[in-house]
């Protein structure tokens, strides 16, 4: 499992909304937000393909990076370690904390109530 950083989710978020761009690309995407230079992205492009995040083409220029797991798997992989870690495997605990903390509209509670309903559970 991959333990992302709030700032690869950044990078990340870039990569995938773009389908993978070059270093300029990324940085420009990337500096009104951070104030990131483009040695900066490029050290965290570089540690993130050695960590298995991010893959390079190499075999154009400008080099091309993309994201190298899906947005879906990171999110995957984060909300599982966000149960585990935070209400100890209970999907019921974490819902009924959300719902707690923030109400849901009658719309979004019938939709929840269907896809219960088709999940028989």
């Amino acid at each position: 499992m991959v333990k992302l950083s709030e700032r690869e989710w950044m990078v990340l978020g870039v990569l995938w909304d773009t389908g993978g761009a070059a270093l300029g690309a990324v940085t420009g995407a990337l500096h009104e937000e951070t104030g990131w230079s483009r040695n900066t992205v490029l050290t965290y492009l570089t540690r993130m393909e050695a960590k298995g995040l991010v893959s390079i083409d190499k075999g154009g220029y400008p080099r091309k990076y993309r994201a190298a797991l899906s947005r879906e798997d990171c999110r995957a992989q984060a909300r599982d370690s966000f149960l585990q870690n935070v209400y100890r495997g209970s999907t019921g605990d974490l819902v009924a904390a959300f719902l707690r903390e923030k109400p849901i509209s009658p719309q979004e509670r019938e939709a929840l109530r269907r896809l219960l309903d088709e999940m028989e559970v």
